[in-house]
């Protein structure tokens, strides 16, 4: 089973202008602490039908609102974890999620591969399909098509990882005897986590080419059936079922004066590991006061390292 890790979404938007340094301190912050993933989330751009976010249909989790306008500024997440590689050591570098198929699918490649070597072989790729047709609309690209373009994407993607010399054809797209340079550090190629509901399409695209799994919508508050049925079909399909991995989110207890509550938030985390999460992601107000953050989180890795990497 995969070592179970802490990580923290950093907040990558705001509704207007802002000191966006305090993103990238809180990243630090992390890395120096010991958290173990830091990730960020992605919009190319925004319609001004918003509460199409509340949809499940559309690719929405129901009642949820987004937490900016349509002109709240949004960091691309490439960029930023770029800029962060450079700042940190040992923290990865996660996308939760990348609207992966609104990006060219060699060119995401090489900006993957580039980043990940020169952050020593730290990245996650977290994609998603995106729920926000205008998204779509503005790329040139059909937004009911969306789910066979992230597949897409992947394919291309894992292609160029790890063949020598790359080929590929699905009809509409083709190319033979392509070269991509450097690769990524790991072998495999960069590790993926799928996000969505468990259903026929994630399903098959994380057997495919997922590492883990990004509940979303209802499984967000239960995903033992989704890990369930997950590690029956990696099963099925000749894969090691333990090797799955899972995020799921705890939230961070605290104090009335604001001190951070270790046993309370940590023993929320027993049965999310027992039923196979392996990503804590803590759900805290990171960035407001990054030295409380560095209290926090240094007391949470301590005592979850004393419980989880000890063998206590």
């Amino acid at each position: 089973m995969p070592d179970i890790q802490l990580s923290i979404h950093l907040v990558n938007f705001a509704q207007g202008p802002t000191d966006w340094n305090g993103v990238i301190d809180t990243a630090v912050m992390a890395d120096e602490a010991g958290i173990d993933r830091v990730a960020v989330s992605d919009h190319v751009v925004f319609g001004e039908q918003l509460d199409a976010y509340g949809r499940p249909e559309l690719g929405g989790a129901l009642g949820a609102r987004q937490p900016t306008g349509p002109d709240g500024h949004w960091l691309e997440p490439l960029t930023l974890l770029s800029v962060i590689a450079g700042r940190t050591k040992q923290v990865r570098l996660a996308t939760s999620i990348l609207q992966a198929a609104l990006r060219t699918p060699a060119v995401l490649a090489k900006q993957l591969a580039t980043l990940d070597v020169l952050s020593g072989g730290r990245v996650d790729l977290g994609v998603g399909i995106g729920w926000q047709r205008e998204e779509y609309d503005a790329c040139g690209l059909d937004f009911h098509r969306r789910g066979d373009l992230l597949d897409r994407c992947l394919a291309v993607c894992h292609e160029l990882w790890t063949e020598q010399v790359a080929a590929f054809d699905d009809g509409e797209l083709r190319f033979e005897r392509i070269h991509q340079m450097p690769k990524p550090v790991h072998p495999d190629g960069i590790p993926v986590w799928v996000s969505g509901r468990i259903n026929r399409r994630t399903v098959d695209r994380l057997v495919r080419f997922g590492m883990g799994w990004i509940p979303w919508g209802d499984h967000i508050a239960d995903p033992g059936p989704g890990i369930t049925e997950l590690r029956r079909a990696m099963d099925d399909a000749g894969r090691d079922p333990g090797s799955l991995e899972v995020q799921s989110r705890l939230v961070v207890v605290t104090d009335e004066d604001g001190s951070v509550d270790v046993e309370a938030t940590l023993s929320a985390a027993e049965p999310l590991v027992g039923m196979g999460v392996t990503d804590l992601r803590l759900q805290h107000r990171w960035g407001v006061d990054v030295a409380h953050d560095a209290e926090v989180a240094g007391a949470l890795v301590t005592e979850f390292r004393r419980r989880y990497r000890s063998g206590v």
